[in-house]
């Protein structure tokens, strides 16, 4: 399949969460290595402060935390304002919980979705004004293949996704009026620092758990893992089209995931189909 890039000559001003590691840093760097302007922002300057020095005036670094809704609201504006446009919002920033669905306590939960879900609101409606006002832009959200799938031992983190899917497919609906495009970003498994301590954080254990998480975590690190370093490529393709997909599965391993599961739901569906038929009652 062939894939037209429309207005891949037009250099993008990116706006990016999460850049000072992983796919975060690894995209940045690679747009303005291609010529484009990027708006940098983590929630320390010094992790980003190197971009500055090798891009000069192509980079704004920014510092951000995406819990800060005002914050938010000021950093968008200001790189709004430096670059005079936003033609790319990458919600990149976020990290995953590891801890049974019985040892996460609420705060714990609370703390991830203030993070992965409402940080990432947070930009959005920050950025939505702005780009009805150009009449165009590309928000992009970095989701993950556990947004359709899961696994035992991160299932908040799985739902944090699930939640990140269904706000991004409701809001591409919403703004396409307005020529505004939005895709949602789903890496399979990667060597980036995603599985390091600063992107995770641990819910306290339960004793019952210990060999079941411990089998869990062993089978992990055994998983193939892509070369972040190769998808720049295909990012570029997605924001340089001129009708880019909802969503885009990074990498091999995602899509063969899908498929199973969406066969093995459909078969039980299926199964019961005339138990909810029942259900349904007498239609009037």
């Amino acid at each position: 399949m062939t894939h037209q890039n429309d207005n891949s000559s037009v250099n993008k001003v990116w706006f990016i969460t999460g850049a000072s590691r992983g796919f975060g840093r690894i995209w940045a760097d690679a747009a303005l290595k291609r010529g484009d302007k990027v708006a940098a922002t983590a929630r320390t300057l010094a992790s980003i402060a190197d971009l500055k020095e090798k891009y000069g005036a192509n980079v704004l670094t920014l510092e951000l935390d995406v819990t800060r809704p005002d914050q938010v609201k000021e950093v968008v504006a200001q790189a709004h304002a430096h670059f005079g446009r936003l033609d790319v919002v990458l919600n990149n920033a976020g990290y995953s919980l590891i801890g049974t669905i019985e040892e996460a306590e609420a705060e714990d939960v609370r703390a991830l979705f203030e993070t992965n879900i409402f940080g990432t609101l947070a930009v959005i409606r920050a950025a939505l004004p702005l780009l009805r006002k150009q009449g165009a832009g590309h928000i992009l959200g970095t989701s993950s293949g556990l947004g359709h799938v899961t696994m035992p031992v991160i299932g908040y983190y799985c739902s944090s996704k699930w939640a990140f899917e269904a706000i991004h497919e409701s809001l591409a609906a919403e703004v396409k009026p307005f020529g505004i495009k939005v895709t949602i970003i789903e890496p399979g498994a990667y060597a980036t620092e995603f599985g390091s301590q600063e992107s995770l954080k641990f819910a306290v254990g339960l004793d019952i758990y210990t060999d079941f998480k411990t089998q869990f975590v062993a089978g992990l690190k055994n998983t193939e893992r892509g070369d972040p370093e190769a998808t720049p490529h295909a990012l570029f393709q997605i924001v340089d089209t001129g009708n880019p997909p909802l969503r885009f599965n990074l990498g091999s391993h995602n899509l063969p995931l899908v498929r199973a599961a969406y066969a093995e739901r459909l078969a039980t569906w299926e199964a019961w189909e005339s138990v909810s038929n029942a259900a349904q009652g007498n239609s009037k």
